[in-house]
């Protein structure tokens, strides 16, 4: 199946974005063709001029590669006043002037070669390039190209997600928007070996991977109103509402706290904490997964339970310093992000916890002018965060901190100017920054879009690293190719697993980006049927889940808005499933959820005192 039968049209309710329906940015038209620019996409030192080139000297032509002559575009080239004289030929000189056209005619063609030669390179790293990219110029595919480090093996290991025979894909199902009276979050979706879990209204259901089917529902008595990024066998936490929205205002207090088994459907415990003077429950507003733990965070402060059996291991007290748990970051360690202090005297720590008991075991202070931080990683522990509000985009990241988990020392701090990069943390929110990942002590992140520099003129971007140690830029660089962008959504060992946002006449990919090499291996590529690119194309990827798993890709919104009343052309849906081409194998390698998932703790359950 390529076309996805209509479902009832309702309008969509997404964040601001692109407009449902409107071709992807840098996709359509046919743009004024830019000068060529053969440095994008590679980080800059601070303060550097625009050109995402090396970092340049004084009086360097930005863009411009070290050392690198102005022509040629990365061939070594000089001037015509410098060439060497030409030998006598025949044992005869040559006169003045045919030795000035001879010179000539050499440096036109050294020019041209050095066009050619940078238009098959990768920029920096030495790959193919153009050269290997043209095997699959038709559909973007990069799968030559390589910017990386050279041969050898990821520090994190091999991946487990493997590219089939045949990369194209189909439609496996798609779900109109669920009819709501009013905006409503339906954040949450997970995948198994057998089913693609997504919340939904008063509910979590479990779909059929192929045909969409329920597997089983979950009813809740409220709505979701949080949901953990990280599983633990098997086993997700989310927040929902005590009872369901009523007119007029449709609101009610985030307050309860589960863990729901993705095999079974099954809730298998649910709490709430009561406030400080009992009358009220404390509100959450996000809650995540980390080292057999349950946390939930908010601006009432910070609760946890033990994952397996739902005992409270701690809850927001009232402190002398002021203190409380803004939010928590989870995985294979457990890091809250606490602020303290009175109001116009606040500073954020970051706490490596011990996830039993809440004690901390180490704290790094953030620096004045941190309000809010977004925790990226918390083993190695990478933390981001806007200082002073300078990153003014709302990114909510200018810098990336990699601190040292066991000391709490600052291992070092990153700059990353969002006019250059593209990440993205929510304002308020602690565990919720997106195309961000961390992986073979590096983090990995996308660039801002920009002029592509082949014939098919449009936007693309690159994936590029920083070193978590040194803090400086790494060789790694993988390219979108012409027409495409991409950012990375997951790491697959050391791997990065990274989705390509397609021209407006294309189907996106899933890629595999090697850890060690940065070649790109396409493992998806979508439909360009009309009517399926007008379907992914509907989702504003900046607010939607993205989940890829084993062959698999569900793209699904994370907030729904009531009809509007009016008609519309544009089909919007609530989650779009792709899979393989039938008759092609598909590897599951685990029949856990596809997530970062971490043994139990085992340390003795103990109080934190806060």
């Amino acid at each position: 199946m390529t076309q996805p039968p209509p479902p009832p049209s309702q309008p969509p309710n997404q964040p601001p974005g692109p407009p449902p329906g409107t071709p992807p940015q840098g996709g359509f038209g046919a743009p004024t063709p830019p000068p060529p620019n053969p440095g994008y996409g590679y980080p800059q030192a601070p303060g550097q001029p625009p050109g995402y080139g090396y970092p340049q000297a004084p009086g360097q032509p930005p863009g411009q590669a070290p050392g690198q002559q102005p022509y040629g575009y990365g061939y070594p080239t000089a001037p015509l006043h410098q060439q060497p004289p030409l030998p006598p030929q025949g044992g005869k000189k040559l006169s003045t002037q045919m030795q000035i056209i001879i010179a000539a005619a050499v440096a036109v063609v050294l020019i041209i070669a050095g066009g050619i030669w940078y238009a098959t390179s990768s920029g920096d790293g030495g790959g193919s390039g153009k050269g290997d990219e043209a095997k699959g110029a038709a559909s973007g595919a990069t799968a030559g190209q390589d910017g990386g480090d050279g041969g050898g093996k990821a520090p994190d290991g091999p991946g487990t997600e493997k590219a089939p025979a045949n990369t194209r894909s189909k439609v496996a199902f798609q779900m109109p928007h669920p009819k709501v009276a009013d905006l409503t979050t339906v954040v949450g979706s997970w995948t198994t070996d057998k089913a693609y879990v997504k919340s939904g209204v008063n509910s979590v259901v479990g779909y059929d991977l192929d045909k969409g089917a329920p597997l089983w529902t979950l009813a809740l008595p409220g709505q979701v109103c949080a949901a953990s990024r990280h599983v633990q066998d098997n086993k997700a936490a989310i927040g929902f509402e005590a009872t369901k929205r009523v007119a007029p205002k449709y609101y009610q207090p985030c307050t309860e706290i589960g863990v729901v088994d993705l095999t079974t459907g099954k809730l298998l415990w649910s709490k709430s904490v009561a406030g400080a003077n009992g009358d009220a429950k404390i509100r959450f507003t996000e809650v995540t997964v980390g080292a057999g733990t349950v946390a939930a965070g908010g601006t009432d402060g910070g609760a946890a339970w033990n994952l397996a059996t739902g005992k409270e291991l701690w809850k927001p007290q009232a402190n002398t310093d002021q203190c409380f748990d803004m939010g928590y970051g989870g995985g294979q360690a457990l890091v809250a992000a606490r602020k303290c202090g009175p109001h116009n005297q606040q500073y954020v720590m970051i706490q490596n916890l011990d996830p039993a008991s809440g004690r901390p075991l180490s704290q790094f202070k953030m620096p004045a002018g941190v309000e809010y931080v977004g925790i990226i990683s918390t083993k190695p522990l990478v933390v981001a965060a806007d200082v002073g509000d300078t990153a003014g985009d709302g990114s909510s990241i200018s810098d990336l901190f990699s601190i040292d988990e066991k000391t709490g020392k600052l291992k070092v701090k990153i700059a990353v100017d969002a006019e250059r990069f593209a990440g993205d943390c929510d304002s308020t929110m602690v565990e919720a920054c997106s195309k961000v990942v961390v992986g073979n002590g590096r983090v990995y992140l996308p660039t801002e879009e920009h002029e592509g520099t082949g014939e098919a003129y449009g936007q693309t971007n690159e994936i590029v690293s920083f070193d978590l140690t040194t803090g400086k830029p790494t060789s790694d660089k993988a390219e979108a190719g012409e027409r495409y962008s991409m950012f990375p959504l997951r790491m697959d060992g050391g791997n990065i697993i990274a989705y390509k946002e397609p021209p407006y006449d294309k189907g996106g990919q899933i890629v595999s980006i090697d850890g060690a090499t940065f070649k790109q291996t396409v493992l998806m590529e979508n439909p360009a049927d009309k009517s399926v690119r007008d379907a992914e194309g509907s989702f504003s990827l900046d607010h939607a889940e993205i989940r890829y798993a084993a062959g698999r890709l569900f793209i699904s919104e994370r907030m729904i808005s009531e009809p509007s009343g009016s008609s519309t052309d544009d089909t919007q849906y609530f989650v779009l499933a792709y899979t393989w081409t039938p008759g092609r194998p598909r590897p599951f390698s685990s029949a856990k959820a596809t997530d970062w998932t971490v043994d139990a703790d085992s340390a003795k359950d103990k109080p934190r005192t806060v």
